[in-house]
């Protein structure tokens, strides 16, 4: 599987709603979209001008929807084309507790992530998130052509 479009990431993120994978550390359930949105809201918060990491926060539970269980390598793939090489490293990474200790991105997804499992407050609406998701894939292309 390949995402061609910002419309098909936006689709499948619409999806994770009302989706609950059971947490990491067995720590509960969270559903999904809820997740994602509060994971990308506190990077957004921390690191403001950082887009490409508040969206690997963001797009990081399309992985659990497709494939529950072990997913970040499979994610990382699906979105690399559309949103590039460091968003799908981040999220790649992510999965890899080794890797945080030296990465200071890494270190605040994690962080992210895991506030944002036991945290509740209004993160906003997914249609918040779309034209961040389309700069961020408009670079990559410009990018992608050049490389």
């Amino acid at each position: 599987m390949e995402l061609r479009s910002v419309e098909e990431l936006m689709d499948l993120l619409y999806a994770c709603r009302g989706e609950r994978s059971a947490a990491e550390h067995g720590s509960g359930s969270a559903d999904l979209h809820g997740h994602a949105l509060r994971t990308a809201a506190l990077l957004r918060r921390r690191r403001p001008a950082d887009k490409e990491l508040q969206v690997a926060g963001l797009v990081s539970p399309v992985g659990r929807l497709l494939w529950p269980g072990s997913h970040a390598g499979r994610t990382a793939d699906v979105v690399r084309p559309l949103l590039g090489s460091r968003v799908a490293r981040l999220l790649r990474r992510h999965a890899h507790p080794d890797a945080w200790a030296h990465d200071d991105d890494l270190v605040s997804l994690r962080q992210a992530d895991e506030e944002a499992r036991t945290t509740v407050f209004d993160a906003g609406v997914l249609e918040d998130w779309r034209t961040v998701l389309e700069l961020t894939a408009a670079r990559n292309s410009r990018l992608g052509a050049v490389e």
